[in-house]
């Protein structure tokens, strides 16, 4: 197994870093919107493991050589134009899965270590937070 290249790998990164500060942000607007109601520890599993992700992405780029972005993905004002908890929560299952995509897509390409390792924990933080965002949107229909 191949590493990409350093410049091809950041970039990668930083488009992850861009996505996750964007979850995080919405998810920390959510928490304030939707304090004490049904979702309250689902946001809170959310945010935590996006802004977990940001920081271990960070992390990287800079190990990499790189200058982590200060960008936030486009994703956060999309995702807050949704009016309602269940749009918003679909919508974020959405990016979820874009995340979930890329990183299956490139995990396969990188030589067993700390960055492997470090990725595969935050597919599978996607996968869990997908699978809870669904189940919560079906036992809770019409969420307001």
């Amino acid at each position: 197994m191949t590493q990409p290249d350093n410049p091809r790998l950041i970039e990668f990164l930083n488009s992850l870093l861009e996505a996750e500060r964007a979850g995080a942000k919405a998810a920390t607007a959510f928490r304030q919107e939707y304090a004490h109601g049904p979702a309250e520890t689902l946001i809170e599993t959310v945010r935590h493991d996006e802004a977990w992700c940001c920081g271990m992405l960070t992390r990287w780029v800079t190990h990499l050589g790189g200058e982590p972005t200060p960008q936030t993905g486009s994703f956060l004002e999309k995702i807050m134009g949704k009016q309602g908890l269940e749009a918003r929560l679909a919508f974020l299952n959405r990016g979820q899965g874009w995340v979930v995509r890329e990183l299956e897509a490139m995990i396969p390409a990188l030589d067993e270590g700390d960055l492997r390792s470090d990725l595969q924990r935050m597919l599978d933080m996607h996968k869990t937070n997908i699978a809870d965002c669904a189940a919560f949107l079906e036992r809770h229909p019409g969420a307001a």
